[in-house]
Formats: C-alpha cells, sequence, structure tokens
C-alpha cells in the first residue's frame, strides 16, 4: 500500500490546537499532564503524511489516570502497540485524523519525537532534505511503511546529531529499531515508529 505524503498544511497546528483544548480540558485533574504536538504535522513547511500526532506525556505514575481520562472523552485504548511506556488510542472521530498516545516522561520515546520536531523546526536545511526524503519515497506506488520508515533513518540520526535530547549511544538505538525491518509490533521502547517524524 503506498504511502500518502502531502504539502504542509498551515491548518496542521490549529487542528492539533482543537484537539489538545478538548484533552488539556479533560486531563486538568492529572498533574503534570501536558500535550504535544509532535511529527511531521508539526513542523512548519514540513510535508507529511496528513494524520496528527499528539502524546500526552505524564510522569509514571499519572498513566492509568491519564489513560481513564482519555477514554472518559471517548478515545479507545489500545494497549502500547509493542512500544513501552508509550500507550496508543483510537480517536473518537476523523476530525482531525491524528494519532493520540500516552507517554511516560523523560523516556526516550518522548525524547526523539520532541528532539526530531525541535531541530527540524530551527533548522529549514534539515526540513528540506527531510521533506525531499519523504517525498522521493512517498512516490513509488509500491512503498510499504516499514521501508519506508526505514529509508528515512539517515536523515533522521542527522537531524537527532543537532539536539542534546538524545545521546550518541540512544540514536544507535533508535536507528536499530527504525532502520531495521522488523514488525511494528516487535520493537523495544526506543520510540521508533509512531509519529511521523
Amino acid at each position: 500500500m503506498a504511502v500518502e505524503v502531502v504539502a504542509y498544511d498551515s491548518e496542521w497546528p490549529a487542528r492539533f490546537e482543537s484537539v489538545a483544548v478538548v484533552l488539556r480540558t479533560a486531563l486538568g485533574g492529572v498533574p503534570t499532564a501536558r500535550v504535544e504536538h509532535v511529527g511531521s504535522t508539526s513542523v512548519p513547511g514540513l510535508a507529511a503524511k496528513p494524520i496528527l500526532d499528539i502524546d500526552v506525556i505524564v510522569e509514571r505514575p499519572q498513566v492509568a489516570r491519564a489513560i481513564a481520562v482519555l477514554e472518559s472523552v471517548g478515545y479507545v485504548h489500545r494497549g502500547d502497540l509493542g512500544v513501552t511506556d508509550r500507550e496508543a488510542f483510537l480517536a473518537p472521530d476523523e476530525d482531525p485524523r491524528r494519532h493520540v498516545y500516552v507517554c511516560v516522561a523523560g523516556t526516550l520515546n518522548v525524547r526523539n519525537h520532541l528532539a526530531v520536531r525541535d531541530v527540524l523546526r530551527g533548522r529549514a536545511d534539515l526540513r528540506d532534505e527531510y521533506a525531499a526524503v519523504k517525498r522521493s519515497l512517498a512516490a513509488d506506488p509500491d512503498m510499504d511503511i516499514t521501508t519506508y520508515i526505514a529509508a528515512k533513518s539517515d536523515v533522521l540520526q542527522r537531524v537527532l546529531e543537532e539536539s542534546s535530547l538524545v545521546t550518541a549511544a540512544e540514536r544507535a538505538q533508535i536507528l536499530a529499531v527504525n532502520g531495521s525491518a522488523s514488525t511494528p509490533t516487535a520493537r523495544p521502547a526506543t520510540g521508533g515508529r509512531g509519529a511521523d517524524r
């Protein structure tokens, strides 16, 4: 199945904010909870799969409470889908299309998402290089998501080198996960596949 990558949509931040307002309101009783727009749709000017990636970041003792809160506003809990410390949810509607996760604060998964987002927001050259790679891969009608993710690994490694949030050893862990042909459900907690970084 082909991978769809589209030009940046200036409406993505507003669509994220409409979801974030609901989540932040619902999560008001969860100490330290924060809602972050991650993935390629969070980077102005970056081509992306047209699905928002949203991390609800909480301290470990608050995970169960955050899961219950999201369920109370219509999200369907799907478990960790093979990524430790990241709980996945189906949204109650498709407007906007989104992936929502409850993530444990400070984990590599979270730091990876924030590092890629923040570097690409600040480095137009890397953003444009990454966009070119994504567009080239998506142009192949036979592209599958596993190959797509693996083929982006080199440029993402250069992006992560620019961040202090991820160490060299952790970059190697991320590369081992994203650069491999492993199935999406058989991966360690390195925060690899999940957000369209």
